[in-house]
């Protein structure tokens, strides 16, 4: 099966939070990211808006995907540890049980 998608990722470089442990990120070559959107959709409840850059954004927690290491580029910037929670958060009520 071909993925069609592949190249229009990769000619745009995207902001990324890095959702995987720090653990697992040492031995894979891979992580697990949510992408950063900069289109804003504050009724949608799978999406949690954050400051990046200094520019409101949003974390796409509907769109978590596992990209290579060598996709990442420069660190940009970290969650505060509220931001961390809510996104923990959210993640748990999307995803677990």
């Amino acid at each position: 099966m071909k993925n069609l998608n592949i190249k229009r990722y990769e000619k745009k470089i995207r902001p990324v939070v890095i959702i995987s442990q720090d653990e697992m990120n040492k031995y894979l070559e891979t992580v697990v990211i949510c992408p950063l959107t900069s289109k804003l959709h504050q009724q949608w409840r799978s999406r949690l808006q954050v400051n990046c850059a200094n520019k409101k954004t949003e974390i796409a927690v509907d769109q978590i995907r596992t990209i290579s290491k060598l996709r990442l580029k420069n660190k940009i910037g970290r969650l505060s540890k509220l931001e961390a929670a809510q996104l923990r958060k959210l993640i748990t009520d999307m995803y677990a049980e």
